[in-house]
């Protein structure tokens, strides 16, 4: 029988199909949309649609998807012929063997931020710090990857992310909580470390690095799915740059650590570490307990930091 293509409008593509006869079809189609990797992809959207994990899927593939089943892999499909990344259609992504929360207004995490982490913890190591109190600041969070990956690492660390989003703060808060990390987490909306106080010891960061006039050619992933925030360093790309490079001055402790990528394709890190020196936690309030909901609900990055409050609902 002749089968229309998948984004052939009302349609369902994949009425009647069994599971694994759905699957070596969108495998097709993918590989057809020039997508690259064709059969993991088909296989990790029609397990989504379907709630079933890759043994239940081999033992169910000879089984008749229902009319509700093969209407929602038809939805996804359309979304990843259209570029649209799988970490985006599953609302998730995998970052230092951690499973982080994403939305819209997040950067998805990506392997080669992981040498951050990296060079953070070889550094730390190397002073012998990794289980002292140390004190991190993530600017412009996002998922908050960096500084919950670090947080993992050091027992007994405490943290710091920023992020001009509130809708990327409440992302981060909420992967920090199911990662049981909310006790040592809190999240601030500013523009990089504005509204923070020194000293802190260790400052990461995965700044926009891109130049403005490269954007447009940027892979479909990246360029029309990715928050343009999370993109645009300006004209040159290095406009984040210098801003943490101002915030940098006045918030690492001679005990510091400046740790981000280099820039696009980069797969190393800035690291400048000065030995160690202890010091009182202030980096604002905000880092001394956690927060569960914003204090404020616009961007106020004045002379006060807009912090997570219990009990205070931001829609209201």
């Amino acid at each position: 029988m002749t089968r229309r293509p998948l984004a052939s409008s009302g349609h369902d593509p994949f009425a009647g199909d069994s599971i694994g006869a759905a699957r070596r079809r969108l495998a097709l189609e993918f590989r057809r949309g020039g997508l690259d990797a064709p059969e993991l992809d088909a296989r990790i959207i029609v397990g989504h649609a379907l709630g079933l994990d890759h043994a239940a899927l081999a033992a169910q593939s000879n089984r008749t998807l229902a009319a509700g089943e093969a209407g929602a892999i038809a939805a996804l499909s359309a979304r990843r012929l259209a570029r649209e990344p799988v970490a985006r259609l599953l609302g998730r992504k995998e970052f230092w063997g951690l499973p982080l929360k994403v939305n819209a207004e997040t950067l998805l995490p990506r392997p080669e931020t992981e040498t951050v982490v990296e060079a953070a913890l070889t550094a730390v190591d190397c002073d012998d710090r990794r289980w002292r109190a140390l004190r991190i600041a993530d600017l412009g969070t996002g998922s908050g990857a960096l500084l919950l990956a670090l947080l993992s690492e050091l027992p007994n660390a405490f943290g710091v992310g920023t992020d001009i989003s509130f809708a990327a703060l409440r992302c981060a808060r909420d992967n920090a909580a199911a990662l049981g990390l909310s006790g040592r987490a809190s999240f601030v909306a500013c523009d990089y470390g504005r509204t923070l106080r020194a000293p802190v010891d260790i400052l990461v960061s995965n700044p926009p690095y891109v130049a403005r006039a490269d954007i447009a050619g940027l892979q479909a992933e990246v360029r029309d799915f990715d928050p343009r925030r999370a993109l645009d360093g300006g004209p040159d790309g290095l406009d984040g740059y210098r801003a943490i490079a101002s915030h940098a001055a006045r918030l690492l402790a001679p005990c510091d650590l400046d740790l981000y990528p280099r820039g696009a394709g980069a797969s190393g890190a800035t690291i400048r570490s000065c030995g160690h020196r202890p010091g009182p936690c202030d980096a604002g309030s905000a880092m001394r307990a956690p927060h569960s909901w914003y204090e404020k609900k616009h961007l106020d990055c004045g002379s006060r930091p807009t912090r997570f409050r219990p009990g205070i609902d931001p829609s209201e």
